[in-house]
């Protein structure tokens, strides 16, 4: 009888904890970023940020079990991610990218990040006058950060930029990424204008 009595008020609690995890999951989802303890305790409606860590925690290792593209990270300082997996982002993420950076400021904000930090005046001289309009747009965005000292304008790369491309807060580690993906993105576009030579 104890065990009968027991099974009512465990299926509850159950069905809370996976619609709670089932709300960590869709807001990772959403945000396309890692999200803080603070965000995710007040998506499931608790106070306590132990809790969604826990669950955050939870749906991670649900994520390892299904063995699928995807992946939930725990971030050093406490944040979640929910991404694809190295494997699969070098092959799709220019997919992601196109519909909001065209080639000309996304070699505008691969430069920033790279040189950072970097006044605007040595960007506009490096990429031209366009680069003008690329530099409105990155901010805009949240991708580039611009502070005025003095005459100069120094732009930055914002840790947005880093969470939505995937790469290190560490500036020294994520200039080492930034030319691995550069040059994989030069020798594609090497590999393809030789084939399109080819056929003609």
């Amino acid at each position: 009888m104890a065990n009968i009595s027991k099974e009512p008020k465990e299926k509850p609690g159950d069905e809370k904890i996976k619609r709670q995890i089932a709300l960590i999951e869709a807001a990772l989802y959403v945000a396309g970023r890692p999200l803080d303890l603070k965000t995710l305790s007040r998506i499931i409606g608790s106070r306590s940020q132990r809790k969604a860590r826990k669950l955050a925690r939870m749906l991670k290792k649900e994520y390892e079990n299904r063995n699928t593209s995807l992946e939930v990270l725990e971030l050093e300082d406490q944040r979640f991610v929910l991404q694809l997996k190295t494997d699969y982002a070098s092959r799709v993420r220019r997919l992601a990218v196109r519909p909001l950076l065209t080639d000309g400021p996304l070699r505008t904000l691969a430069y920033i990040a790279y040189k950072q930090p970097v006044s605007q005046k040595q960007v506009i001289a490096a990429r031209g006058t366009h680069a003008y309009k690329h530099i409105r747009q990155l901010v805009e965005m949240g991708l580039v950060d611009r502070e005025q000292r003095g005459r100069n304008k120094i732009l930055r790369a914002t840790e947005y930029f880093a969470d939505y491309f995937g790469l290190s807060h560490n500036p020294t580690t994520m200039k080492r990424q930034l030319v691995r993906i550069l040059n994989e993105l030069a020798s594609k576009e090497k590999g393809s204008s030789n084939g399109g030579s080819k056929k003609k």
